[in-house]
């Protein structure tokens, strides 16, 4: 999952979907395609993500589908719910957009949408954003992430180079929500297994006490906002890493749906920034 706000007039696509997959038994893939995806755009960074947008019940829009003017004509509580996601792949020859959805019962918009849609369906969406792809320039990589961000961190790992020495930690439920990693680099891949613990208390204690290696580390932290929050502090302050080495973003925080995740982030990061200014100070 990734929760970088929309720019201002973005691309809509309309995506069909072709088939769906269970990974785990809390990942569930689904595969778009159709010839309205042909030129989609994605493939410059690993953390590409889309906004999909799920219409409210009983509402009709116009046709052809138009955001701009659902939001110029409509009331506020009429217009689509966007819910970001991060692109697991783009296939520009065969056309086929992949996303991978956590899902946890009815819980949520978009996960039970994932586990109840069936192929000839279709979705709208805007995108695709994104910013970070591994640095090939980096002395070495670490990815850090919960659920919601290993399918950046998945397709992170196919872009390093070979080789190249990573470090990751990737935080989920259980033994079963494991998934096949591959990758070209030396990577050592640990998988933290909360249980009923707190999301992101193993990662934040992984990396504390990781001897890093020698050289300029390109970092990707990515997840549950409070743990990420820590992480930034204990990265930027203990380990003296600065912004440009880091992707640091939290792309949800426990207790907010996305929308109020999003109308209270800006709040949160400029914190997050007076904090860490204070503590460099």
């Amino acid at each position: 999952m990734a929760t970088e706000p929309a720019r201002k007039g973005p691309r809509l696509n309309r995506g069909t979907v072709l088939r769906t997959e269970r990974l785990t038994p809390h990942m569930i893939r689904v595969v778009l395609g159709g010839e309205a995806l042909a030129g989609f755009g994605a493939g410059a960074f690993t953390d590409h993500y889309v906004k999909l947008l799920f219409p409210q019940p009983d509402v009709d829009y116009p046709e052809p589908f138009d955001l701009e003017r659902v939001r110029a004509e409509m009331p506020r509580d009429q217009w689509p719910s966007t819910r970001t996601y991060t692109v697991r792949s783009w296939d520009p020859e065969a056309v086929e957009l992949t996303i991978d959805f956590v899902h946890h019962g009815d819980k949520g918009l978009a996960g039970p949408w994932a586990a109840r849609v069936r192929p000839g369906e279709e979705i709208l969406f805007n995108g695709p954003g994104g910013g970070y792809a591994p640095s090939p320039a980096a002395d070495w990589h670490l990815l850090v992430g919960d659920e919601s961000a290993l399918p950046a961190i998945a397709a992170s790992l196919e872009r390093i180079p070979e080789g190249a020495p990573a470090r990751v930690f990737v935080e989920v439920a259980g033994p079963q929500e494991r998934q096949e990693l591959a990758t070209p680099a030396d990577a050592e891949i640990v998988w933290l297994y909360r249980g009923g613990g707190e999301v992101g208390g193993l990662l934040v204690e992984a990396v504390r006490k990781l001897e890093f290696p020698e050289g300029e580390v390109h970092a990707f932290v990515h997840g549950e906002a409070t743990f990420v929050k820590a992480l930034r502090r204990h990265l930027r302050v203990d380990r003296g890493l600065p912004l440009e080495r880091l992707s640091i973003s939290g792309y949800w925080r426990r207790g907010r749906d996305e929308d109020g995740w999003q109308s209270s982030k800006r709040d949160w990061n400029r914190q997050v920034e007076e904090e860490e200014a204070r503590a460099l100070a």
